[in-house]
This record gives structure tokens, sequence and C-alpha cells, in this order.
């Protein structure tokens, strides 16, 4: 054993030991309890950042913990691979996206590698590849022929210059992030996920969840939005229309139906195209309102604008002729397209209203009273007491609720619904890295599926994209084929899938990636789901997460799977965070400036009050603590880290400066602190063994003081195995075994017993830092005289025994205040420790000339004295 601590030679030993020995690959073995530990694939940008060493090194230490518990432990890795990061590189760099993409796993494997996670590598899958993406389009072509998936036309965010769907979030003041074009909404033929079937199973399995943090629930909740409501059906004015109908609207407001005062419908619906026919400047308007975003949120905090129509509909209850009006925040694909308006109690409506000077009828009394004058108050959208409501005047929400549905349902004009805000899935992307949707285009038979012995649809790799559409739709070679029906002349389908689709079902295929006969082998998926714990940031906490459980019902109704739901528990790690520094420059912009970069001036207290440039000693701004990012320029490069301090450094550093849950400001300081730490267990270890091993330890005749030790040995083990194995408090278990640290570094070495006593101390030490320190563990286990890896020993277990106190050292308080200590024997009586402290010579001191009131007892912590 080395004298000192060398990280960089320990931990390439360990590795190494655990790559020859297979020593995370994993079978299923019939009897032995499993355990699925699995943290969210990682896209292969480039490098590893802070947040991904953060996540993978919290799933390791489960993981490892795991399978010290004597469990089958699996955690795989792989790689989100498709998307628009490569193709943005690749017109960048001007290579193809595939050569990109596989040049980054290579690098990335590496760090992770050099991380010393427990992973098997043996099932490692990357979505990009054939052999991945074979499978889901198999899927594709299943849930398109029953009809669960179907293609339809819908509105998306057009890039005229780009030619290519952009997502609400690249569209930047109404242009497209890349070309700066003028972004146009488009009606394209896209294809569709029926997620909407699965709503109210989805929402109510929710509740199947325990190990969720209600956060991530009620995020999900609200983002499938189940509302009860009514369905209201306004006639049309024939007078005005032309022709019979009616205008269908769902509101989750009935009970203000006699306030409704307009009807509001959005550029695209029928009735706006038939007011337009005659109005050149309705129909400017309405392409005015198209070529806008199709994001519910930029609606809802964008201006309200619209334009009257000619045309009127009749109030279903008074047979009152209420006008139409199309109005920008009324939008196509939610709802019916139409509102009833209310500008009494619905916020927008009301801003509306109060633009055009159309009428507002309050019928609703609220806690604002009973009129509803500018400007709006949150508490005119109050349920309350009808008004103004004719018959209906009294009643309270749900009697009005019941009450109008009655008076609907008599007149054939309307009845309750329920509704849902989550919408099917579009996942058809005009982007040529992707997985080919298996469609086939023929005149004659339609959209045909890919049969199942010509998938995969492989997409070529050696494309060099342009950003001008998917190059796809300009590869004759990709396109032109023959229809799997009639074998006529067809064409392929050119879009690719969502990205989110392979992020969807990758959980599963890590249960037997190589297997060739289907999807998953159901008994391996059987043998392994569901995951036992899931890691990954609050930031997916909806979209994928939702796609993902959906996926798994998909699947489980395939009979691929069994279960309602993929992830057991789940863990959403905290942000790192750094401090920021910049410089204001002459034009409004900030130069932001790395923290490596920066030096800091700092008063008595050690408060940061200034800070300058390094490489020119100027000042620079501080802008606060971050999320690392590339923007900000304050993220660290953990192989740096690595290469400077090893990885247990740094994933000490991690898991000790905050909880899994909560973010973690970066400190160099801190990761000076961690790398301490280590080289003082390493010495103490390094003295010890130098020494020559002890002999077996005694229990019988240990004295106070080495009781007193193994105490702290066995109590550190029992709140280091509470707070890593029941509540992922990593924190405080790795404080728990620097409290062991101090002890055994002051304990006695003068016997045999003594050095005995230290030897369990420190396998004490070295298991219970194993999941967090590996590399370390593994080298001091051997040095501590043992045959076996420490990968394969058990977690230590707590004797009881020793935790048995003969004597308890008790604060004594005069009037709440610290006055002394009494030791007194465990087995004590109230009586005889109230004694005791009476005739306590500093009790008698500060009680000198008062009269005794009470004497308080907390057995085994303190007696207060109460005197005056």
């Amino acid at each position: 054993m080395h004298e000192n601590y060398q990280p960089r030679e320990i931990e390439a030993a360990a590795q190494r030991f655990w790559d020859e020995q297979k020593s995370f690959e994993v079978t299923e073995q019939a009897g032995k309890p499993t355990y699925y530990c699995l943290s969210m694939f990682p896209y292969p940008s480039g490098k590893l950042h802070m947040g991904h060493v953060r996540n993978y090194t919290i799933g390791d230490v489960i993981a490892r913990y795991q399978r010290m518990r004597g469990r089958n432990v699996l955690q795989p890795m792989g790689w989100d691979a498709f998307g628009m990061p490569a193709e943005n590189a690749a017109m960048k760099n001007n290579v193809a996206p595939a050569k990109w993409t596989y040049e980054n796993i290579e690098y990335m494997k590496a760090q992770l590698k050099s991380l010393g996670l427990a992973i098997d590598w043996s099932r490692e899958v990357t979505t990009c590849k054939p052999d991945y993406y074979r499978w889901e389009q198999w899927l594709f072509t299943r849930l398109f022929e029953k009809g669960v998936i179907y293609r339809k036309n819908g509105t998306v965010n057009w890039d005229p210059v780009d030619q290519t769907v952009l997502a609400n979030e690249q569209v930047i003041d109404g242009r497209g992030w890349r070309s700066g074009a003028l972004v146009e909404k488009r009606e394209i033929p896209m294809y569709y996920f029926r997620i909407t079937d699965y709503a109210e199973e989805l929402l109510q399995s929710l509740d199947e969840l325990p190990g969720w943090p209600e956060q991530v629930k009620t995020m999900q909740r609200n983002w499938i939005g189940k509302s009860r409501g009514m369905e209201v059906r306004f006639p049309y004015d024939q007078a005005s229309i032309g022709s019979p109908g009616v205008l269908k609207v769902f509101t989750t407001r009935p009970d203000t139906l006699m306030g409704a005062t307009y009807v509001a419908v959005a550029a695209e619906h029928p009735l706006a195209a038939l007011a337009a026919q005659r109005d050149p400047s309705l129909q400017a308007f309405i392409d005015e309102c198209k070529a806008g975003s199709v994001a519910e949120a930029d609606v809802a905090t964008q201006e309200k604008k619209g334009r009257a129509t000619p045309l009127w509909v009749e109030h279903p209850l008074t047979g009152e002729k209420l006008p139409v009006w199309v109005a920008n925040y009324v939008l196509m694909h939610y709802g019916d397209g139409a509102v009833m308006a209310v500008p009494a109690h619905d916020e927008r409506d009301f801003e509306f209203a109060s633009q055009y000077d159309l009428p507002i009828k309050a019928v609703v009394r609220t806690s604002a009273g009973d009129h509803t004058p500018a400007p709006w108050q949150p508490a005119y959208a109050e349920h309350g007491q009808l008004i103004n409501s004719g018959r209906f005047d009294g009643l309270d929400f749900e009697g009005a609720f019941d009450a109008i549905e009655a008076a609907l349902i008599e007149k054939g004009l309307g009845q309750s619904r329920t509704q849902f805000r989550l919408r099917d899935w579009g996942i058809s992307r005009q982007r040529y890295w992707g997985c080919p949707i298996p469609i086939v285009h023929c005149d004659s038979c339609g959209d045909v599926p890919v049969p199942e012995q010509q998938l995969p649809v492989v997409l070529p790799e050696n494309i060099v994209p342009d950003g001008a559409g998917s190059p796809l739709a300009r590869l004759p070679e990709f396109y032109e084929c023959q229809c799997p029906r009639c074998g006529a002349p067809a064409k392929r389908e050119t879009d690719t899938m969502d990205t989110f689709v392979e992020s969807s079902w990758y959980f599963a295929r890590y249960t037997s990636p190589h297997y060739d006969q289907g999807m998953v082998d159901p008994a391996a998926a059987d043998h392994w789901l569901p995951v036992n714990q899931y890691i990954g940031g609050i930031e997916h906490a909806i979209l994928h997460l939702l796609y993902a459980r959906f996926f798994h019902k998909l699947m489980r109704d395939e009979g691929l799977v069994s279960g309602n739901e993929p992830f057991q528990n789940l863990l959403t790690q905290g942000m790192v965070v750094a401090e920021t520094y910049y410089r204001l420059e002459a034009n409004g912009s900030k130069s932001w400036f790395n923290p490596a970069d920066v030096d800091l001036v700092r008063d008595a207290k050690a408060k940061v009050v200034s800070a300058t440039l390094r490489s020119d000693g100027k000042p620079v701004e501080i802008g606060g603590t971050e999320k690392m990012s590339k923007s900000k320029n304050n993220g660290v490069d953990p192989q740096a880290m690595i290469d400077q301090y090893g990885a247990d450094t740094c994933r000490l550093f991690m898991m000790f400066a905050s909880p899994p849950d909560m973010s973690l400001e970066w400190s160099d300081a801190g990761v000076e602190g961690a790398s301490r730490f280590l080289r003082r267990v390493w010495r103490l270890a390094q003295a010890h063994v130098a020494q020559g091993l002890p002999g077996a330890l005694s229990l019988a005749g240990l004295g106070d003081a080495q009781k007193a030790v193994r105490r702290a040995i066995h109590l550190a083990i029992k709140q280091a195995t509470q707070d890593v194995g029941q509540h992922h408090k990593f924190n405080t278990a790795i404080a728990q075994v620097m409290t062991l640290m101090n002890v055994l570094e002051k304990a006695s070495q003068a016997s045999e017993q003594d050095r005995a006593l230290l030897h369990e101390g420190l396998e004490a030490v070295t298991l219970l830092l194993a999941p967090i320190t590996p590399h370390i563990s593994h080298q001091l286990w051997q040095a501590l005289g043992h045959g076996g890896a420490a990968i394969d020993a058990a977690w230590p277990a707590v004797d009881e025994s020793a935790l048995v106190q003969n004597t308890l050292t008790l604060v004594v308080q005069v009037n709440g205040k610290l006055r002394g200590h009494i030791e007194m024997p465990a087995s004590a009586s109230r009586d005889e420790i109230e004694a005791a402290a009476r005739v306590n010579e500093n009790v008698l001191r500060f009680t000198e000339g008062l009269t005794l009131r009470k004497v308080i007892v907390v057995p085994g912590k303190l007696v207060n004295i109460v005197a005056n």
C-alpha cells in the first residue's frame, strides 16, 4: 500500500479489475431479488457536463448500495442519438450527423467510464442504429394498422426558408431561430399517436406511483388537464349565416351561460372563412392570425385582437342574438375552435370586450360584489351565487351546473362532457436525422405500412444536410419504391419521427438489447421491469415521462410487457449551479467570464465584495448563482476535475454538497475539502496496515473507551444505512462517516484490541464509502486483508448490542440555560436523575437563594430546573 493517496493509479487499477472480471454484466438469475436502476440516457452532444456527472453518480451510488444488499442489479447506459443538434453541428462543420454523433459517443463513453460507474456496457443501445429503431418502426406499423396511429392535417409552425416544421420554442419573436424567416402557420399532413385514448388511464394510474414526487404527478395531472364541463350549442341565425346549424363550444363555467354577450371563433373556423368571403379586411386579419404562434402560452400573453363579422348565433336558452367575432386568442386545435364569451367572469373575454366596447354582464355574485368594473380583478372569476340569470338566480355553481344542463338537454342544445387538455401526439418531423416513418404512399392503395420482413427502413448515414428542408425529400434512391401491396411505383414517407419516440421505450429494450425476435423479450422484460429507481432532471417531468408511461401501456397492450407503469420510483435531481461574472458591453450585451478566470476579493468575514478578471486585473460584475451553462460561461469541465483530483473526489463532493433533489452549488473549496478527506482516510488506513494486520476483535473484555469507539462505528453504520437505503440522503451518510473518522483518528492504538477495533472501524468506513467512492474502497478493502473485492462485499451490518450504553451524559439546564453535565447509568430512573441534578455544584451555584419550582427530565437527553 503506497504511503500517499494516488487517485490516478488507484482508479485505473480498480477499473481494470472491474473490466477484466466483467463485474457489472448481469444475467437473469431465478430466485435472486432484482433491482433495476436507471438514469435518463444522455444526448451525445460532445462532452459530459456536471449535470451528467451528478445524475449518473446518484444512480451509481444507489445501484452499488443495492448490489451490496444482495440484489441482482441492472444499471445500463445508452445514447439518445437522433435530433436537431446533430443536424445543426453537421451543417456548421460540414460533416454527416452520423459521423459527428458516433465520435461524440466514443468520447463521452470514455468519460463515463472514467467516473467508475457500475454500468453493464454489454447492454448499450444507440437509438440512431438500425438494430434499435427497426423495432420502433415495427411497433409503428402494428399501431398504424390498429388505428392507434393515424394521419391527418395539423397546424404547425413552418419555416419557409429551412422548409421545416419548428417546435414552439424554436420560434423567437415570430421568426425561425436558425433562418430568421417570418414563421407561417401551415396545414400539413402529420402522423399522430392517439394518446388521448389513454388520457384517463394516464391520469388514474398516477395514483399507483407513491414513489414519485408529488410535484411531478401534479405537473402531469395539469398537463393531461381533465375537466368536467358543458358542451353548449348555439343555433345559427339563418338570416345572417344562410343555412341551419349550430356553433359548438365547450365551457367549464356553464353557470355563467346567462352572461354570454358574444361568441368568438378561431381564424381557421368555418364561420370565419364564411364571413371573410365578402370582406377582404377580415380575410387579411385571418391571414395575420394564421401566421402567429400555435403555442398556447404565446396566445395567452399576446395582445387580444379581433374583427367583427356580419354573422350571428342565438343564445340556446334565451334566443337572444349574439354577434360572432374572429379572435386571435381562440385556437382551432383546442376544444371546438370557439368560445362563448362571458367578459364579466373571464379575464381574456374581459380584456377583449373592454377593447372593442362589447357588453359586460355580471351573472355571479363574487367577493368583489355584484358588478365587474375595470380593471379586471381575480375575484371576478370566482364561483358564487347566480344573479341576473332569471330562473337560475340564487343557485350555487353545482346547482346551476345541473339546472342549466337539464334546460339545455330539454332543448337538445347541450349536455355535460368531460374534456382533456391533452392532445394527440404529433410525431412527424420534416428533418433528416431521425427514425424514418415506415409508410409507403401509393396512388392506388393509399398509406401502406412497410411489411415486417422489409424492416428496418434504413436512414442513409452519409448525408450532410444543408438546412433547406429534409434532404430525404430530395433523395430519389431513398423515397422511390414499390407499393408493398400492389407492386406499383410508390413514394416512401420522408418525414422522420419525433426523437421523444426513441426515449419512450429504451428502458424496456435494455432488458433484452440483443433480442432479434421482437421489440423486447417478454420473459426478460417481466424479469426486470418495472424500473425500481429512475433518475433524471425535473425538466423531463411532463413530456418524456408522460410519453414513456404512454408507450409502456402501448407495449403492454401488445403483450410485450406486463404491469401498468414503467418506473416504480422517481428521483428528480437538482441542478448544478455556479457563480456568474460578466461585463456590460457598449451595445448593451454581456460578456460572460468563467469563474476559473476570475479573482475574488473578500472582506474579513470571507464575504465576496468584488471580483476582477485575472487576465487584465479589471473589475467584473458578479451576476449571481445560475445553472451551469455555455451561455453564462460558468461551467466546470468534469474531465479537468477528474484529471486533477480523481473521480472519487468528484463523486464525493457531488454527493456531499447537497441532497440529490436540491440544487448543488459548485465550490472549488468543497472539492478541495473532499480531496482532503479521502487523503485522511488513506493516511489512517496506510499507517494501520503498515504496522501489520491485527488479530480478531474480542468483544468480551472491551473497556468503556473501547465500547465508545465501537458504538461510534455501529452508530455510523445504522445512520448511513437509513440515509442511503431509505432516504437517498447521501450527504448525511457521508457526514456520519466523517464523524466516525474523527473518532477513529483519536482512538487509542496501544493494545492489540485497540488495533483490532480500529480495523473494524476502517472496514466500516471502506464499505460505507464504497458506493460513493468505489475506487479507493476497492484498494482499501484489499489492503485490509480481504481476498475478495469490495464490489462483492456485503453492506455492513449493525451490531445492536454495540449501541447499548451503560452510562449516559445528560445536559443540565437552569431556566433553559446550559449549566453543566451529569453522568448517569442508562438504567437510572427519573427520580435518580432529578436527585443527581439537584446536587450538581453548578446547579447549586445558579439556584442559590432561589426557589425550585419544577424539574423537567427528558430521558436520555437533559434535565431542566425551573427556579425563581
